[in-house]
């Protein structure tokens, strides 16, 4: 279907994001067993959470515009839920480099969502959508918090696989 008006493209676009919200969720939950450090799993658990409350937003969004939730499939989400679990598959005998592709792979999601309300937030502004722009920035706000947590994370976990490096060497 051809998109040709904002509000069309605003609805294309919650639908990807509402898609690519549960294909997370699904990801980081098939993640968590395989998380080795405590940092790792406690970081998984607490976006499991937020990632569930983001979905609750997101519907909320929908019931605001009157209409039934709708996912629109997520090719993008769906490629990056992919190459994770491909990096994961190959990790996975390394605990320390597990860790590394799980969070790697958390903070492209994080990006990719970052993107994608920007972007949704500045259509319900245009469209004058006040409530709706309150919940997509609390979504907003969680996903930079969840993104500067990850890439904050990541030297202690660098230096772990390269402890776990040294020792095997």
């Amino acid at each position: 279907m051809a998109i040709k008006t904002l509000q069309e493209k605003f609805m294309h676009v919650l639908g990807d994001i509402y898609d690519a919200e549960h294909r997370f969720l699904d990801a980081q939950q098939t993640m968590l067993p395989n998380a080795d450090s405590d940092l790792v799993r406690t970081s998984l658990e607490t976006h499991i959470a937020e990632t569930e409350q983001q979905i609750v937003n997101l519907t909320q969004v929908y019931e605001i515009l009157g209409v039934t939730p709708q996912r629109v499939s997520c090719d993008g989400a769906a490629g990056i839920v992919k190459e994770g679990d491909k990096l994961l598959s190959e990790t996975k005998n390394v605990p320390a480099l597990a860790d590394l592709a799980i969070v790697g792979g958390c903070s492209k999601v994080e990006h990719y969502e970052i993107a994608s309300y920007r972007g949704l937030i500045a259509g319900a502004e245009m469209m004058g959508q006040t409530e709706i722009v309150r919940l997509l920035s609390e979504n907003l706000q969680q996903e930079e918090n969840t993104a500067q947590k990850l890439e904050a994370s990541m030297p202690e976990l660098l230096q772990n696989a390269m402890r776990t490096a040294t020792a095997k060497a």
